[in-house]
């Protein structure tokens, strides 16, 4: 298919009403601040806001008793002092080694003269397609890095320390060895150095880098609200979260591909089995309990029992 022959699809969609509004703001943008400014302290305040901001409700739902449903890990509980040791290496991090990379974003920008015209800005469509290809190379990336990460001969020395939560919440995501901050996130820039056409695609790729890794380790599962969900082979909260739990396996950061090419899901997919047995087993224990109690009282029929429980497949 064509680039013509999308556009003439696109064409019958309606138009987006907040467009206007966004190629007004941008514009301003260009006309306020250098583009140094923009780059630098634009891009820093896109990763600091959106960080803590994404982080902000899986840290309230512990507050939100009818949110706990949704924890992956109910028996721990995660503590201030386990947040706060969090948030200082998070700081650290941030301020130290984040902080003098985003600094040099002007002379990425300048170097691969990559424009922040909005009249140059690329369709929405294509800025989706280009995430979805840095997505792609980031978990290549990740999932073969981040195995060798846990080689017996390394994992003490660099990768233990983001492991220190078996139980991960938000804030998790960054909280990790400077080493392991700059190995596994020149991964993100592979991406970047091949397919950024305009800044925009920067800081999209920022949002979607953060919502995925932020949402991994929030150690909640509420997949009917996650669009992240509609992408094929997305791994998920629950896929990473056994990660942490385990220590072995599921290596990959975004898709399950890699983990099931090369086998390394083989004991994820063991304890999901196991909790489906299990699951199994409590609802056939419920069935027996409903079966004695309606027959101590006389309310149960000739086959009663078999057809209840054939109902939950058991």
């Amino acid at each position: 298919m064509s680039l013509e022959s999308v556009e003439s699809v696109l064409h019958y969609l309606p138009n987006n009403p907040l467009a206007s509004y966004f190629q007004n703001g941008w514009e301003l943008m260009l006309k306020t601040y250098s583009k140094w400014q923009i780059c630098t302290f634009g891009s820093l305040f896109v990763h600091e806001i959106l960080y803590f901001a994404i982080c902000l409700p899986a840290f309230l739902f512990q507050f939100i008793p009818f949110m706990q449903r949704f924890k992956i890990q109910q028996n721990i509980i995660e503590t201030k002092e386990a947040q706060m040791k969090c948030f200082k290496l998070l700081l650290f991090n941030h301020i130290c080694i984040q902080f003098p990379l985003i600094m040099g974003t002007y002379y990425f920008v300048e170097f691969l003269n990559i424009p922040l015209e909005y009249e140059k800005m690329p369709r929405w469509y294509i800025i989706g397609l280009q995430v979805i290809g840095c997505a792609i190379i980031e978990d290549t990336w990740h999932y073969f890095l981040h195995r060798m990460m846990h080689h017996r001969k390394l994992y003490k020395y660099v990768h233990k320390l983001h492991h220190t939560f078996n139980a991960p919440f938000g804030m998790v995501a960054e909280y990790a060895h400077p080493v392991e901050t700059l190995v596994l996130g020149m991964g993100f820039f592979i991406g970047i150095l091949t397919f950024t056409t305009h800044m925009i695609l920067l800081w999209i790729w920022v949002l979607f880098r953060l919502l995925e890794t932020i949402d991994v380790h929030s150690g909640y599962d509420i997949w009917f609200l996650n669009p992240f969900h509609l992408l094929p082979g997305y791994a998920g909260v629950r896929f990473h979260d056994f990660h942490h739990m385990n220590f072995v396996g599921n290596y990959s950061s975004t898709f399950v591909w890699w983990d099931k090419l090369f086998g390394t899901d083989s004991q994820y997919n063991r304890f999901k089995e196991k909790q489906r047995l299990q699951s199994s087993n409590k609802d056939y224990d419920e069935c027996s309990q409903n079966f004695t109690s309606n027959a101590n009282n006389g309310r149960v029929e000739s086959g009663y029992f078999k057809g209840d429980c054939t109902r939950k497949g058991l």
